[in-house]
């Protein structure tokens, strides 16, 4: 009778390609130590190039923080001069024009005041909150031929009239052109607490530095106390 030799285990190719890793892993961790205590070493004989990196990365940090202020700074006091000529704003493409609109109504102080112009956005071109609280829409009609270009019409206020409260919450709402605005027009916008900054109001504003909410009659109270109260 012939005895039966007992069974070997074989290796799964699994249990290699696991042992395969793990010795590459350990060649690796190992190398990464050595290159660790390699620079550490080098370092601590050559501690002036750690002191110069340093000195280097705090002179371009510092830079870089005097660069960001002072274009903080230029951005201020650009706002505070802010200004615009009728002839500027005329030549002005109408998007142009929108933009224009906003930058007066940061220089105001109206913080988040921006840009909304375009297809489909219910009469408002341009959204803000003054610092008394109230929030602002305002629909430009901006007119390549100034003075001598179409006048803004009735139709156009009824378009203001009918989003600008109930759609995009408006405590004040504007229409603003570097134009005309038609008498019944202008009936029609103190009829409907509507505000209308004409050609000759325009040239006022974005010139001067008075805010707009000085400028125009019958502006809602503030909505909250605030230092300029």
């Amino acid at each position: 009778m012939t005895r039966r030799r007992p069974p070997t285990r074989r290796r799964t190719r699994r249990q290699q390609q696991c042992d395969a890793q793990l010795l590459v892993f350990a060649v690796v961790t190992a190398a990464g130590i050595g290159l660790v205590v390699m620079v550490v070493n080098w370092l601590l004989a050559h501690w002036w190039v750690l002191v110069v990196v340093l000195v280097l990365a705090g002179l371009a940090g510092a830079g870089w923080l005097s660069s960001r202020q002072q274009r903080v700074r230029w951005e201020a006091v650009r706002a505070q001069g802010l200004r615009y000529g009728l002839p500027q704003l005329d030549a002005l493409h109408h998007t142009r024009f929108e933009d224009a609109v906003r930058d007066l109504m940061q220089r105001d102080g109206c913080q988040d005041a921006q840009r909304v112009g375009g297809r489909g956005v219910l009469g408002a071109d341009v959204k803000a909150t003054d610092p008394y609280g109230r929030r602002w829409v305002i629909q430009c009609k901006h007119r390549r031929n100034g003075a001598h270009g179409s006048p803004v019409g009735t139709p156009d206020l009824q378009v203001l009239n009918g989003t600008a409260r109930p759609v995009h919450g408006a405590d004040v709402a504007v229409i603003v052109t570097n134009g005309r605005v038609t008498g019944p027009a202008v009936t029609f916008a103190k009829q409907q607490r509507l505000h209308v900054v004409d050609r000759q109001a325009l040239g006022v504003w974005a010139s001067g530095s008075r805010p707009l909410w000085e400028l125009l009659r019958a502006v809602p109270p503030p909505r909250r106390p605030t230092s300029l109260s």
